[in-house]
Formats: structure tokens, C-alpha cells, sequence
């Protein structure tokens, strides 16, 4: 197993404002307001599946459509807006339910800090994302595929990657993440956790299960807290930086 020495080395390394350019977390660190970093962030959440040179040009596109205005463009959302905008299974009637849900959680419903907050307190134990994706259902049109992959059933036990992703964002506070809800510690973020994660976790031995779940999301991230028991989701950075120094070596 990786030693707490070299891990944390690889944190130190990687954990830098320079991380920021090449990542979609720099999408909610073009804005200053908490508002507009936290829908910033969900909106670049959504599509930060594939490969990261196409999803961040379309987040571009996204992002110029939005006039880089997160919150105004979704208080005042209409889907004509979005044009034929698309990407991958996401298709221009997906975005929209998506945008016009998230419009009325601003007008009526306080904001994403408030549904985490609520899926947090009620449901932690189980799976803090059920009450996320619940709200999101119970508003949903005749939702298509494009809509259920954006945002994901936790009920299918899935790893639930990007919202894992996003919440690291807005709950831990350092160069990359902003630290903005305080209703959690990041004591309690689960690492977030795609096929490139999983297997440096199995090189580094620190995931021993075979499928990459949900439970394996638990696993390693237990597994983290012996590093850690305060900043698991710090090792994030870490399992970058390691699949960045094992491709120079090849």
C-alpha cells in the first residue's frame, strides 16, 4: 500500500492553483459570487463525463450562451435560449428540464445549498444524493435518457462521480475547492470516484472491490481516512497526480 508520506506528497504537489486551468473546476473559478460559483459549478458538473478537451469546449459554449451570468441566466431560464445546444446523451430538451428544475429551486426552494443541506441532514447515513436526485424526479417532464444520466438514480447504487465532485468544490476550502457550505465537514465528502480513480486506488491498494459503485466510493474513502480521517477528499489531487507521473513514465 501506498505509504501517507508519498500520498500526501502527491497532494502537496498537485493540490495548486495551477490545477485549476486544466480542470473543469475552473468554470466556477471565473466568478466571485457565491451564487453564481455554486451554479457555475453544477452547470460544469453535468457534462464533466469523456474526454476533458471536448467536454470543456462545450462547457465554453454553454458558458457563452449563459453570457457568464450562472445565476441571472437561471433565475430568468427559458429553453429557447439554449438553442440546439447538446452534448453527448445530454440533448437540448435534457438541459432544459435540468435549467427550468434549478430555476424554480432558486425562486421557490432557497438554492443547491439548501437541497445538499436537506439530503445531508435527512439522509447521510444512507445516501445523502437520494433527496437531491428526488427533488430533480419529482419535477422532471417526461424526462429522457439524456436527463437520468445527468443526473444519476443513487438508488441504482452507482458511484455518483461528478455530484461527489461538486460537492468536494463547494464544501472543502483550499487553492482548488472553494469551501463555501459550511452545513457539512469534509470530514464526511466521499471521494469522487470514475474509472481512471479506481484503478490507481487498486494500484496503490487502497480499493479492494471489483465493481465501481457506490461501495466502492465507501471503501476507498474509509480507506483514505487513515491518511486523513479529517480531509479524505484532499487524496483526490493525489490519485491526479499519480496517473500523471505513471503516464510520464511510460
Amino acid at each position: 500500500m501506498i505509504t501517507k508520506t508519498e500520498i500526501d506528497s502527491l497532494v502537496a504537489k498537485f493540490e495548486t492553483e495551477d490545477f485549476i486551468k486544466d480542470d473543469p473546476v475552473r468554470f466556477p473559478n471565473r466568478f466571485r459570487d457565491k451564487k453564481d460559483i455554486e451554479i457555475a459549478g453544477f452547470m460544469a458538473s453535468l457534462v464533466a463525463y469523456g474526454r476533458r478537451d471536448v467536454f470543456t469546449k462545450k462547457l465554453d459554449a454553454l458558458f457563452n450562451i449563459a453570457q457568464n451570468e450562472p445565476l441571472n441566466f437561471i433565475l430568468n431560464f427559458e429553453p429557447a435560449i439554449l438553442g440546439d445546444f447538446n452534448y453527448r446523451f445530454g440533448k437540448p430538451e435534457d438541459f432544459a428540464q435540468i435549467f427550468s428544475i434549478v430555476r424554480e429551486l432558486y425562486t421557490k426552494d432557497g438554492g443547491l445549498e439548501e437541497l445538499f443541506k436537506y439530503g445531508y441532514e435527512t439522509a447521510y447515513k444512507k445516501n445523502m444524493f437520494i433527496p437531491v436526485t428526488d427533488y430533480f424526479y419529482s419535477r422532471a417532464k417526461n424526462a429522457a435518457q439524456g436527463f437520468y444520466f445527468m443526473i444519476p438514480d443513487p438508488r441504482k447504487g452507482g458511484a455518483m462521480k461528478r455530484m461527489c465532485m461538486f460537492l468536494r468544490w463547494m464544501v472543502r476550502k483550499g487553492p482548488v475547492d472553494f469551501g463555501l457550505w459550511k452545513f457539512m465537514p469534509a470530514s464526511d465528502l466521499y471521494i469522487p470516484l470514475d474509472v481512471h480513480v479506481a484503478r490507481i486506488s487498486r494500484e496503490m491498494g487502497l480499493l479492494t472491490r471489483n465493481a465501481n459503485d457506490f461501495k466502492a466510493v465507501k471503501e476507498l474513502t474509509e480507506n483514505l481516512k487513515q491518511f486523513d480521517p479529517q480531509d479524505p477528499a484532499k487524496y483526490d489531487f493525489a490519485m491526479f497526480g499519480y496517473g500523471v507521473n505513471e503516464n510520464k513514465k511510460g
